[in-house]
């Protein structure tokens, strides 16, 4: 057995590598697991970051993805460690499972730092636990790779196909408007989930995976192969493998993820129909890496990009086909000269050598730029105005052209739960050129921006034949949902923002091509409201939730906590013993 004296400088020789008794209990108590000797004679140890959960139904299969990334770890000369993470289920976390992806962030960060780790794989899939993975990783710059769960099988209703997420959404109007059986809605759940895997629609899932592929940060191709496809396990078997070779290497995060890789990935989040979602997920994910990202490049970097990818909640298809259409290497292939070739990635190459000889085996789902689904100008928009002076976002693929330009009374609610309970009372004083407006709704608010900006539809306006209305929060919705939804407004009510200040009946303009978000209240008015009552804010209820209050930073910049941006790298930590 090695005594620790041919470890070639790796981090995991400053525990395996030692003489004395701390590298014996070190060694010693890895035996207990059957290691042989050949553990310690200098291989890369690698980590295997797994946020497999029953609790988090997306990303339960990630058992047996991890399985695969061993193979490849072994068979690459490596000694893979599995440990698990703070998993984030989208479906069942209350009060939000964005109120947690910091704290997962934050477990990630500090396992990776304090164990003998020389590189990592990450394994995430439903919405949060992708970007809180990343973000630990960030800050820490070990070597790294992403390997994503995976999309489910379409899912199958009455012969056709139905989105995740999206159907939900249109079913549930259905009943409400009495156009659909409370039976065959309850059919539906099961045809909606077929398979492991995550959300089948373009959606916030499905988004991060590409943008994590766009940053460099997978290996390309790896982001919409279906979670059950033998496929799936043959990429994380290949993640294993190169994550060794990277070690060896010295190819680290900070030696991949620039400005160039953000750039790409707000770009191709604009040609794929990208989630809204991705814009807090991105700005934090930059923070962490210390680039400079701001909310307005949502906007700039994405003017001249059109609409490729023709996938729900935006478009007809879902993930199915666009892995089968080339997945996002096909897009990549057809942005051409959009996108910052020369990015490095995780492979050693560029994104442009990685996608150089991709095929787009299908232009009904992967559009050519020369007639894409929609024109440049589609993207998700940045808006300010006296509403919103720091910034709101809206997703113009998803949201309905007419209501572009509009002025209405606004109906305001304080809470979600307000609004529901009188969302279908006949009683309510809405029209279809009202703004309804849920305020509360912001990161320290709720707290945690919940997904409820997609406001249902007041049942008297479904009954009328209504399907869209303006919609505004400080909150966030599902990256499958659709509508004209006005959403991240900053500062958050809760924060002091005007949000907290507007009244029902207050004339509010939405003004997408003149990006304004506007009331019609003066600024004396204002003034004279703000000294009425300050923000109120919900006790926590935790300690966590205390710690979320207190230094969550605002939508428009990523939501992150305030002590936790930028990049702290991997010093060993103090000995003991």
């Amino acid at each position: 057995m090695t005594s620790g004296n041919d470890h070639s400088g790796r981090r995991s020789a400053a525990w395996f590598g030692l003489d004395g008794k701390l590298g014996f209990v070190h060694r010693s108590k890895m035996y207990n697991q059957g290691y042989s000797s050949s553990m310690f004679d200098g291989r890369p140890v690698i980590g295997i970051a797994n946020s497999a959960s029953d609790l988090a139904p997306c990303n339960a299969h990630l058992r047996q993805v991890a399985d695969a990334v061993k193979r490849g770890v072994l068979m690459a000369g490596g000694v893979p460690l599995e440990f698990p993470t703070v998993s984030l289920g989208e479906t069942l976390m209350r009060p939000s499972a964005m109120m947690f992806r910091n704290l997962m962030a934050m477990d990630v960060e500090e396992t990776l730092r304090a164990n003998p780790l020389d590189g990592v794989v990450l394994l995430g899939g439903c919405d949060k636990t992708v970007p809180a993975q990343l973000m630990g990783a960030l800050s820490v710059d070990l070597p790294t790779v992403m390997v994503t769960g995976g999309p489910m099988l379409n899912g199958k209703f009455r012969g056709c196909d139905a989105g995740s997420g999206t159907h939900v959404w249109q079913f549930s109007e259905e009943v409400r408007a009495g156009r659909m059986s409370r039976e065959d809605f309850a059919t539906a759940e099961a045809c909606l989930s077929r398979s492991a895997g995550h959300c089948t629609t373009m959606g916030t899932a499905s988004t991060m995976a590409c943008l994590t592929e766009a940053l460099g940060l997978s290996l390309p191709g790896s982001a919409a192969i279906p979670a059950v496809d033998a496929a799936r396990y043959r990429i994380a078997e290949a993640a294993g493998s190169r994550i060794v070779a990277m070690v060896d290497e010295g190819l680290t995060p900070s030696s991949i993820v620039d400005r160039r890789s953000f750039e790409n990935a707000v770009r191709v989040n604009a040609a794929i129909g990208g989630s809204t979602n991705a814009v807090v997920h991105l700005l934090a994910l930059a923070g962490r890496a210390e680039v400079a990202l701001s909310l307005d490049d949502f906007d700039a970097l994405a003017a001249d990009v059109p609409l490729l990818v023709d996938l729900l909640p935006s478009g007809r298809f879902l993930m199915e086909e666009f892995a089968y259409a080339g997945g996002l290497p096909a897009v990549v292939g057809e942005l051409g000269e959009l996108l910052h070739r020369d990015a490095a990635t995780v492979t050693g190459k560029s994104l442009g050598e990685n996608c150089a000889d991709a095929p787009n085996w299908n232009t009904d789902v992967v559009r050519t730029r020369s007639a894409p689904v929609h024109d440049a100008g589609r993207h998700t928009a940045v808006l300010r105005g006296n509403l919103a002076p720091d910034g709101a976002v809206i997703k113009l693929s998803a949201a309905s052209e007419e209501l572009m330009r509009h002025t209405g009374p606004a109906l305001v609610f304080d809470t979600i739960e307000e609004y529901h309970a009188q969302a279908d009372s006949p009683d309510l004083p809405v029209e279809a050129g009202t703004v309804l407006v849920v305020r509360g709704a912001g990161p320290a608010g709720y707290p945690g921006m919940p997904e409820i900006g997609n406001l249902a539809i007041p049942k008297k306006l479904l009954d009328a034949g209504v399907r869209d209305m303006v919609r505004i929060t400080d909150g966030r919705m599902s990256g499958t949902s659709y509508g004209t939804v006005v959403l991240h407004v900053a500062p958050e009510s809760a924060a002091g923002g005007p949000l907290a200040l507007l009244r029902t009946g207050d004339r509010v303009t939405l003004d997408v091509p003149a990006r304004r978000l506007d009331m019609d209240v003066s600024d004396e008015e204002l003034r004279r409201r703000a000294g009425e009552s300050g923000p109120t804010v919900p006790e926590a209820a935790s300690g966590y939730e205390w710690l979320y209050r207190s230094h969550v930073r605002q939508a428009d910049t990523g939501a992150d906590f305030d002590f936790l941006t930028g990049r702290r790298g991997h010093p060993v930590p103090r000995r003991h013993l």
